[in-house]
């Protein structure tokens, strides 16, 4: 079942349960997918592609609840955290710390990095790999972590 079609069975489901802020998350989902598509002129977007888009949405979430934390504003933050619950099931399974871990040191090696100066190097090679499975900002820290030792 592609995200469209999953998206859609969810959505007529969401409407029978009369959830509504599952329903309006969804329907921003789709939204998204469709915009993307119209801006690369494309019918059907790519697995990859869909990633991309969920990815995007979930950041801007996520963005948006620290800065709702720092306001003190308890009221948007627990329907942010209901929206977030709802892209992420969405999403594929993350990689664990461990996991990620690995995959760093590994990619460190491939690009025989050495210092804070070949960071561009690693992160270009590991990104591609943990694409929708990890967030950028803690592979971009377990990135400085191992070349700074």
């Amino acid at each position: 079942m592609s995200l469209v079609e999953r998206l859609n069975s969810d959505m007529k489901q969401a409407m029978k349960d009369k959830d509504k802020d599952k329903l309006s998350v969804i329907r921003m989902m789709k939204a998204s997918l469709q915009n993307e598509g119209i801006k690369l002129g494309k019918q059907e977007l790519s697995e990859d592609e869909e990633l991309t888009v969920l990815s995007r949405e979930l950041k801007q979430r996520k963005d948006s609840l620290q800065e709702f934390d720092k306001a003190g504003r308890q009221d948007l933050t627990e329907k942010l955290h209901a929206e977030i619950a709802v892209v992420e099931s969405y999403m594929p399974k993350q990689l664990s710390e461990e996991e990620l871990d690995a995959l760093v040191t590994e990619a460190i090696a491939q690009t025989n990095a050495t210092s804070k100066a070949d960071m561009g190097k690693v992160m270009s090679a590991i990104m591609p790999k943990v694409k929708g499975k990890a967030d950028g900002s803690l592979v971009n820290k377990l990135v400085l972590q191992h070349l700074s030792k």
